[in-house]
């Protein structure tokens, strides 16, 4: 049986995170799987991780990083925080390198995954030859240059790069001819399709995220102070939690729309599920977004979706008119009245609703299961 080696920063919450833990929940169904993570954020992995997984934390509870530290004592000017909190800092990366370096130098799986540009560095310096080496590229670059080229100067000596949009794929592509390294399409996946659909009589809206500048909430609420005037029967439910959390607040409280919308705060798997099976429709209004995992997650409840079209990851899953709608140029008013037709006219809603769940069967664990299992066989299928 292979042993197969996913590098991870850390198993605490973020995207990332759940996402090699989705993956390592499917490879164990064929092979040993191990996660190498440099820092032990909790006790435990924040996800359901399988139990034949095992999981190798390369540094003990107190090697972690210090941003927010850090942060403050810039903030507040205090010479000795800084220089305190600068050499920790310095120590976190010492330790971030040295201990995953050490694991590669002893590593003896077949193939290794790494999920950050500096792990394909040190996975194609440091990793036993005989290994397949694969990046997995979770990040969109949204035009930063800069960024693509660090990716592209990481991933040159692997074997694989897998990108989880086709769009990254055909830049990366384009951009690594004459490298060693290819570029591969795998999407992301969800774990398991609900057991039935949301019946989408309920006047609910959801939107599920980190609360932070880019996921766009607070155009979110600008949205529907416009919207809810005009349906003030249609609630609207928030899922997530982050440092936009206060000024998104204070935008509710001031528009004195505290009985319309409802902040769940930072909720598990489970009670997402059910506040979807109680909505009729999801919205996005990221700025960016690399993959849109959630987008999947709100279609296989049968939920239509509706994202502004600068959301990268959102331009991949939705298909206007099918699935959902893509809002062109963050227009609130083309948003407000896509939402209005949809809530007047519930039969599209349905015919939408059954589009989005059919839209997500390529990202179910199992046919997502077979891409990676073909790749780290090698079969030949991305000849």
């Amino acid at each position: 049986m292979k042993k197969i080696s996913i590098l991870s920063l850390h198993l605490g919450y973020g995207g990332i995170e759940k996402s090699i833990v989705s993956l390592a929940n499917v490879l164990c169904e064929k092979y040993k799987v191990e996660i190498a993570t440099c820092y032990r954020l909790y006790d435990n992995c924040v996800f359901p991780l399988d139990k034949r997984v095992k999981v190798k934390y390369l540094n003990d509870k107190t090697i972690v990083p210090n941003h927010e530290a850090l942060r403050g004592a810039l903030k507040s000017r205090n010479i000795i925080k800084i220089i305190k909190e600068g050499f920790f800092a310095m120590k976190v990366l010492r330790h971030r390198k040295s201990g995953m370096v050490n694991y590669l130098k002893k590593c003896d799986s077949d193939v290794i995954i790494s999920t950050r540009d500096i792990f394909n560095f040190w996975s194609a310096m440091y990793g036993r030859d005989e290994a397949l080496k694969i990046g997995w590229e979770h990040n969109h670059f949204h035009d930063n240059i800069k960024y693509a080229n660090k990716i592209i100067d990481s991933a040159k000596n692997l074997d694989y790069l897998v990108l989880v949009s086709a769009e990254l794929q055909e830049y990366y592509k384009k951009n690594m001819k004459g490298n060693k390294c290819m570029c591969i399409y795998i999407p992301n996946c969800i774990d398991s399709m609900p057991p039935k659909k949301s019946s989408l009589t309920a006047k609910r809206l959801i939107s599920v995220g980190r609360l932070s500048p880019e996921k766009g909430f607070l155009d979110l609420l600008r949205v529907y102070h416009i919207l809810y005037k005009k349906y003030p029967d249609w609630k609207l439910d928030i899922i997530g939690d982050g440092k936009e959390k206060e000024l998104l607040e204070e935008y509710i409280k001031v528009h004195h729309m505290e009985k319309f919308v409802k902040l769940h705060g930072f909720q598990n798997k489970d009670y997402i599920d059910k506040v979807m099976q109680d909505s009729s429709i999801y919205l996005m209004t990221s700025h960016t977004e690399s993959f849109g995992i959630v987008l999947i997650e709100a279609m296989s409840h049968g939920l239509p979706c509706l994202a502004m079209d600068s959301a990268e990851g959102a331009r991949e899953i939705i298909t206007s008119g099918y699935n959902g709608y893509l809002i062109k140029n963050r227009n609130y008013e083309a948003m407000v009245k896509k939402i209005g037709d949809l809530i007047r006219n519930k039969e599209e809603r349905l015919k939408l609703g059954d589009n989005a769940r059919k839209s997500v069967e390529k990202y179910t664990s199992e046919a997502v299961g077979k891409e990676w299992f073909a790749l780290i066989e090698e079969s030949g299928v991305y000849e």
